[in-house]
């Protein structure tokens, strides 16, 4: 089997304004590549950039991912890790989030050949997933309301963003988990928005409203800081941005420098390159999450079939399809019941991209 083409779509989602403690997004500035075959096979793969945190943006994938169309034209898709290599060695470590639609279309590729959805093919099984549900930034007051109103949605978990003030941070959770009270499990993201003081400040200040854990407190330049704040922090550490791949994963481990890895393919690359990571964190009991970026259903998809082949992945964070996206483009794919996430057992991944969608994108093929 070889490579023929390869169609790259500018995929553009609109949605609600979403803001985090770095910047806020106003749509998914996400690319949809299809890769066709000799045998009649294509796979699928979504890449969704966040520029603050990958440094990549719509219009950088777009360009690189040509380059990669055309180092792959004519090879074997099945030799998932001669083609992902070939990339690492145009790119090096960065592109990640252009590169993890190239894996994720290479997956749907070999496990419909084997016949397989892509958790069989990847050796999991099915299992029960509940994702979070996020609360970007806004006031204390919108925050608590927006958070009870998932609470009578059927929502158990909620993630609040942070980072934008650590008082008006402390007083954001305050006034969810007073509004919630103690019948859900809060999970914290910073997104890199304290310093080290104010870290240590925070995560004091908000045990008290039990938090299950807190995600990248700091800027990864203050990585070095991390076992400290381990050490003085009430609240388990969840690693993000200070891990993108496996050579992150395993520094964080040996200097004691997290309780717990988020896993993103935006960041690692991908399921291949995500794999290795998993295996790092388990090698060390370091329990993983899988989170997400602003992806459709298509590159969620591929999330949900990797969490279940990763029976020590227990976090969940894949609601980016209820944050406020506009369009659903995507046919088949991971459906949601309340917050319950299931896919069926179609062959690859399960997912495609709707044509009547795809004909309003701007498209390459190479």
């Amino acid at each position: 089997m070889i490579i023929t083409h390869t169609e790259i779509y500018r995929f553009s989602i609109p949605m609600e304004p979403f803001t985090i403690a770095t910047g806020t997004m106003h749509f998914a500035q996400n690319i949809f590549i299809r890769i066709y075959t000799d045998a009649g096979i294509y796979g699928v793969g979504e890449g969704s950039a966040f520029p603050m945190i990958v440094g990549e943006t719509q219009e950088t994938m777009i360009k690189i991912a040509q380059d990669f169309a055309k180092i792959w034209k004519g090879k074997n898709p099945l030799a998932i890790d001669e083609r992902m290599a070939e990339l690492t060695a145009y790119s090096g470590s960065f592109n990640a989030t252009c590169k993890s639609a190239f894996d994720m279309a290479l997956y749907d590729i070999a496990a419909k050949d084997a016949g397989l959805p892509l958790y069989q093919f990847l050796g999991g099984e099915k299992r029960e997933v509940i994702t979070d549900m996020t609360l970007g930034i806004d006031t204390p007051e919108a925050m608590a309301a927006k958070a009870l109103e998932h609470v009578k949605n059927g929502c158990t978990i909620i993630k609040i963003k942070l980072g934008k003030g650590v008082d008006a941070d402390i007083e954001r959770v305050k006034q969810i988990r007073a509004a919630v009270r103690n019948t859900i499990k809060i999970r914290l993201d910073a997104n890199q928005g304290w310093s080290f003081e104010e870290a240590v400040y925070a995560l004091t200040a908000l045990e008290k409203f039990d938090i299950e854990f807190c995600e990248q407190p700091m800027r990864t330049w203050y990585d070095d800081f991390l076992p400290e704040l381990l050490k003085l922090s009430p609240i388990k550490i969840t690693a993000d941005e200070s891990c993108f791949n496996h050579h992150d994963a395993r520094k964080l481990i040996k200097n004691n420098a997290c309780d717990y890895i988020n896993i993103k393919f935006a960041k690692s690359g991908g399921i291949n390159e995500g794999l290795k990571i998993y295996n790092e964190a388990i090698m060390h009991n370091i329990p993983c999450m899988i989170g997400s970026m602003l992806e459709s259903r298509i590159a969620l998809s591929a999330n949900l079939h990797f969490a279940l082949a990763c029976d020590k992945i227990k976090f969940f964070d894949l609601d980016t399809c209820l944050l406020g996206h506009l369009v659903d483009p995507v046919i088949g794919g991971l459906t949601y019941k309340g917050f319950e996430l299931f896919v069926s057992d179609e062959i690859g991944i399960g997912a495609d991209a709707n044509d009547s969608f795809l004909k309003d994108c701007e498209k390459i093929v190479i």
